[in-house]
C-alpha cells in the first residue's frame, strides 16, 4: 500500500495550486489542513479538496500562453503579436523550445499530477462514514479533470506517457510514451466513471462544478475524435455511434438549452449559465501573474486599474470571411457572432470603458485601441469600473472561461450523425444545427454537409480554443483537406479596415509563412522534457490497464 507520507510529499510538490480564492465553492483551507488527519472526514471536505482543480496556479499560465495561441493562432483564426514564441505559431515553425508549447505540456501534466494526488488521497484517507455517493462524486470530478488533460495532450502530441500515480515517479522517473489508442481508452475509462458518479445539477451540487452532463459531453467528443484515429480515410462507425449516444443524452435528457443571446453566453454576469458544461472558476478579488485569468491581456481595448493589455491578437482575414455571404454580395450576414467574437476598428461596445469620458491612453468611452485593425472581443468583458470589481486587474479577469458548452455538443451530435456520409437530413441533427443558426440570426437549412458543419463549428466556437482540435480531428481521416484549410490564401493575412468606408481587405502577413505539412498536426515534445527523460524519443509502448 502506498504510504501517506508519499501523498503528502507529492501534495507539497504541487502545493502552489492549493491557494485560497475566497469566491463561491473555491473557498478552501490551506494545504496543511487538507493533508492533516482531521481532513477527509466529511463530504464538505471532499468538495473543498477538488475545488482547486478549477482555478489558480494550475490554469493561470495556460490562460495566458496556451488557450488562444495553440487553439486559435496555430489554426489560422488569429494572428498573435509579440508573445514569446508568436512567430513560430504564426508560421508553422514550432520547435521543442517554444514557450507556448512547453506551457501546454506542463500545465496538462501538472493538472494530471494534481488530479492523481486528489484521487489517491480520497481513496486512502477519506473516512468510511462519508456517503459512498459523495466519495465517488469527488473522484468523478478529479477523473474528469485528468481525462480532460490527457485528451488535450493526445490531440496535440499523439503518443504521450500515461501517469496514473505520480508517486511511482519517485522510484522510476523515466517513463515511455504510450500509444494514442491506449490514451483514448484511458480517457474513456475515466469519463465513464465520471458520468456514472457525478450528479446532475442541483441537490446541493455547487453551481460551476462538472456534472454527469459535462462528462457525457466530453465523452462524446472523445469518441468522435477517436473514431478517425485509424487514419484509414473513414471513421469507425461504432465509435461514431458512441459519440452520438452520449451527445444525444446531453441534448435530450439534461434539460439544458441554448441562451437566446449568443453574446450573453460570455458575459461575466452570466457565469456558469446553463449552456456551460465545464468552465474554469476564477476569483473576483485579484490575482498575481499566472494565478488568475489573464485573457484580457490580449486586448488593447481596456485600461484596467491603470494597465492595458499588450499581447496584440487579431483576427485573420480568412476568419473574417467566414462571417460573409460569399455566394452573393459578400455582405456580413453573421454580424451577431462576429461582433461578439472580434472587434473591428471604429466599433464601440456599450459595456466597455463606461467610466472613460475623455481620451485616455488612446482609448475613448466605449471605444477601442488596437495594434492592428481588428481585435478580440470574446473574453473581453470590461474593466474594474465596468464590472464594479475594485480589486480586478488585467491579470485577473473574473470571466469563468468555458471549455465545454452545449452548442459544441449539439454540433458533435450532428457530426456523429453525418459520420462518413456526404450529407444528412436527419431531423434531430437538423433541429440542433438550426437552433444554433437561428440564434445567430441566420436562415435554417434543410440538409447539412461536412463543409457546412465545419464552418459552423469554426464560427460558433471561434475564440474558444477549439478550431485547431477540429483541424487535427479532420486530419486523422482526411489530411489533404486539413492541410488545405491551413495553407489557403489569406489564412495568415491580417485585416485592414479603411478608415473612411469601413471596407475590410487583406492586410498582408507579419512574417513569411512556412507551409503546413503532415508533420504539422503533431507538435514536437518539449526539448527540456526529452533531456530529462530520453525515453520520450523511443517508440510508444502499450499501457498496462
Amino acid at each position: 500500500m502506498k504510504t501517506k507520507s508519499k501523498i503528502i510529499c507529492l501534495a507539497i510538490a504541487i502545493s502552489g495550486f492549493l491557494i485560497s480564492c475566497g469566491d463561491s465553492f473555491l473557498d478552501r483551507p490551506a494545504l496543511s489542513s487538507i493533508m492533516s488527519n482531521n481532513f477527509y472526514k466529511t463530504s464538505d471536505d471532499l468538495k473543498k479538496a477538488t475545488a482547486a482543480l478549477y482555478t489558480g496556479g494550475i490554469w493561470g499560465q495556460w490562460s495566458s500562453e496556451c488557450y488562444l495561441p495553440l487553439g486559435e493562432v496555430l489554426s489560422g483564426n488569429m494572428i498573435l503579436g509579440y508573445n514569446g514564441g508568436a512567430t513560430q505559431l504564426n508560421t508553422f515553425s514550432l520547435t521543442g523550445y517554444n514557450s507556448n508549447l512547453v506551457a501546454e505540456w506542463r500545465t496538462m501534466y501538472n493538472l494530471i499530477a494534481h488530479a492523481n494526488t486528489t484521487i489517491h488521497a480520497i481513496e486512502e484517507l477519506a473516512q468510511n462514514d462519508i456517503p459512498k455517493a459523495d466519495v465517488n462524486a469527488a473522484l468523478g470530478e478529479a477523473k474528469f479533470m485528468r481525462a480532460y488533460a490527457y485528451f488535450t495532450l493526445t490531440r496535440l502530441w499523439g503518443d504521450v506517457p500515461i501517469i496514473e500515480d505520480n508517486r511511482d515517479l519517485f522510484d522510476n522517473p523515466l517513463v515511455h510514451l504510450n500509444h494514442a489508442s491506449d490514451v483514448y481508452q484511458f480517457v474513456a475509462n475515466d469519463l465513464t466513471f465520471a458520468r456514472k458518479n457525478l450528479p446532475v445539477t442541483g441537490g446541493g451540487w455547487d453551481k460551476g462544478r462538472v456534472t454527469t452532463w459535462s462528462a457525457q459531453g466530453l465523452l462524446a467528443k472523445v469518441y468522435l475524435t477517436w473514431a478517425g484515429l485509424n487514419h484509414s480515410g473513414t471513421r469507425d462507425q461504432a465509435l461514431l455511434d458512441s459519440a452520438k449516444l452520449y451527445a444525444g443524452n446531453v441534448c435530450e435528457q439534461s434539460g439544458l438549452s441554448l441562451l437566446d443571446d449568443y453574446a450573453a453566453v460570455f458575459e461575466y454576469k452570466n457565469s456558469d449559465n446553463e449552456e456551460s458544461l465545464f468552465a474554469l472558476q476564477w476569483p473576483t478579488n485579484g490575482g498575481g501573474w499566472y494565478n488568475g485569468n489573464m485573457l484580457q491581456l490580449y486586448s488593447g481595448a481596456l485600461i484596467i486599474n491603470g494597465s492595458g493589455g499588450y499581447f496584440g491578437i487579431e483576427a485573420t482575414y480568412d476568419m473574417y470571411l467566414q462571417y460573409l455571404d460569399l455566394d452573393n454580395d459578400s455582405t456580413e450576414i453573421d454580424s451577431l457572432r462576429r461582433k461578439a467574437t472580434f472587434m473591428l476598428r471604429g466599433e464601440k461596445y456599450s459595456e466597455l470603458n463606461t467610466n472613460i469620458s475623455y481620451v485616455e491612453a488612446g482609448i475613448t468611452k466605449n471605444g477601442l485601441k488596437f495594434g492592428g485593425d481588428s481585435g478580440l472581443k470574446k473574453h473581453i468583458i470590461g474593466n474594474e469600473k465596468d464590472l464594479n470589481l475594485p480589486q480586478m486587474t488585467n491579470t485577473s479577469s473574473p470571466e469563468h472561461t468555458i471549455l465545454l458548452r452545449l452548442a459544441d455538443i449539439y454540433l458533435i451530435y450532428v457530426e456523429a450523425v453525418l459520420g462518413n456520409n456526404g450529407t444528412t437530413s436527419d431531423a434531430q441533427a437538423l433541429g440542433y444545427f438550426n437552433q444554433i443558426r437561428k440564434r445567430a440570426g441566420l436562415d435554417e437549412v434543410s440538409s447539412i454537409d461536412a463543409d457546412a458543419l465545419f464552418k459552423e463549428r469554426r464560427v460558433e466556437l471561434a475564440g474558444e480554443g477549439e478550431y485547431w482540435f477540429d483541424i487535427v480531428r479532420l486530419s486523422n481521416y482526411n489530411p489533404v483537406k486539413a492541410l488545405g484549410l491551413l495553407n489557403c490564401e489569406d489564412c495568415r493575412s491580417k485585416i485592414s479596415v479603411d478608415g473612411e468606408t469601413g471596407k475590410v481587405t487583406p492586410g498582408g502577413t507579419y512574417e513569411a509563412i512556412t507551409p503546413a505539412t503532415a508533420n504539422t498536426f503533431k507538435l514536437p515534445i518539449p526539448s527540456d522534457e526529452i533531456t530529462a527523460n530520453p525515453y520520450l524519443l523511443q517508440p510508444a509502448v502499450p499501457y498496462s490497464f
